[in-house]
């Protein structure tokens, strides 16, 4: 592994967003190949960052940093990534967003991430997303799975909504639909009729992968 990928990996595990940024539009400048620039830099220090906090050695804010370094790379690499030409193989597509009304994004920042690092093209539209936008985009880039965060009681009622949207629409079959948040449990998960919850970013990697195949 290169001293630039060494760097990169470094980059995301310390949580230095503007490093990882600037590492990310040297690899393009320099045609680095893109699949070393993910598998070997920049997803390293997210999987890395991901083993660290399972072992208690990195705490939710070490991983919100990491998470959100990773993202500022992504900001520069998505366009590059998603061309066939870059070398890098899907396993899905995701999209994810926080309930209308719930401004809180930290969780699924981490999701994100750490899904990215797992293999998926994931879109993530961001706190505070009315459920008629979500299912619009879902539709527009043709996503095999959707994730809606809630972290407040009251916003919660968003996530069943958006499975009565989707069935108003015929579209309730089309994608896998998945919850989570700090209120979300097992039980509601089932009482909406979601396909899955997951109570953390590493079994949320692991219930996606057991979703989309």
């Amino acid at each position: 592994m290169g001293p630039q990928f060494d760097e990169m990996k470094r980059a995301v595990l310390e949580g230095d967003e503007d490093l990882a940024r600037e590492l990310a539009i040297e690899a393009l400048a320099s045609h680095l190949d893109l699949k070393q620039v993910m598998n070997e830099g920049f997803l390293k220090g997210i999987q890395e960052a991901g083993v660290l906090y399972e072992q208690g050695e990195y705490f939710l804010p070490d991983l919100v940093c990491s998470a959100d370094a990773m993202k500022s790379a992504l900001k520069v690499l998505d366009e590059e990534i998603k061309k066939p030409t870059s070398g890098m193989v899907s396993k899905g597509k995701v999209l994810l967003a926080t309930a209308q009304g719930d401004v809180h994004d930290i969780g699924k920042t981490i999701v994100g991430a750490m899904l990215t690092a797992a293999g998926y093209e994931v879109t993530d539209l961001g706190p505070d997303v009315p459920n008629e936008t979500i299912l619009s985009k879902a539709d527009e880039l043709q996503v095999d799975l959707i994730g809606l965060s809630a972290l407040l009681t009251t916003t919660m009622e968003e996530q069943r909504n958006m499975i009565e949207l989707m069935n108003s629409q015929n579209q309730r079959l089309k994608y896998k639909f998945i919850v989570g948040g700090a209120p979300v449990t097992h039980t509601w998960a089932d009482v909406i009729s979601a396909d899955g919850y997951a109570d953390d970013a590493i079994s949320a990697v692991c219930l996606v992968d057991s979703l989309v195949e």
